[in-house]
C-alpha cells in the first residue's frame, strides 16, 4: 500500500483560508445574534441534553457574544472557566513552542482533565454562582 502524498503548500493555504472563513462566519453570526435571547438558532449542548448538567463549555456562546460586544464582566459571568482557561492554555502552548519543548505532555492532559471535571462539578452545585448573587445582594 502506497503512502499518501504530503500535503502541499497550496492545500495547506486553502485549508487555512477555509478554516478562517468558517471561524469568521461563526463569529459574525454570534456577534449579530444574541444567544441570551430565546429563539437563538444553535444546536443544544449534547452533554446538557443527556445529563441536565452544565458542561464546561455551556455559556461559551453567550461569553463569545459578550466579548465581541466588549462586555468583559458579562463574559466572565457567562463562562469564567473558558474566559480564563483558553488564554492560559494558549500561553502554555506559546511558551512550550518557544522553548522547543513538546506541547502535548502528560501534565497538560492531567491538569486539563482535573480542571474540567472540577469546573463541571462546581458549576452544577446548588446556589452556583455565589459571587454574582453576593454582589447583587
Amino acid at each position: 500500500m502506497a503512502h499518501s502524498p504530503a500535503i502541499d503548500r497550496r492545500t495547506r493555504r486553502f485549508v487555512g483560508w477555509g478554516t478562517g472563513a468558517v471561524l469568521g462566519g461563526a463569529l459574525l453570526y454570534i456577534g449579530l445574534n444574541d444567544p441570551h435571547r430565546p429563539g437563538f438558532l444553535f444546536p443544544p449542548c449534547p452533554f446538557h441534553e443527556l445529563t441536565g448538567w452544565l458542561c464546561p463549555g455551556c455559556g461559551g456562546l453567550r461569553m463569545t457574544h459578550d466579548l465581541l460586544h466588549g462586555d468583559l464582566a458579562a463574559a466572565f459571568v457567562d463562562n469564567a472557566f473558558v474566559l480564563i482557561g483558553l488564554p492560559l492554555l494558549l500561553a502554555w502552548v506559546l511558551i512550550r513552542r518557544r522553548q522547543s519543548k513538546p506541547v502535548a505532555t502528560v501534565a497538560l492532559y492531567v491538569v486539563t482533565v482535573i480542571t474540567v471535571v472540577a469546573w463541571t462539578l462546581v458549576r452544577n452545585l446548588p446556589g452556583f454562582p455565589l459571587v454574582p448573587t453576593v454582589l447583587a445582594g
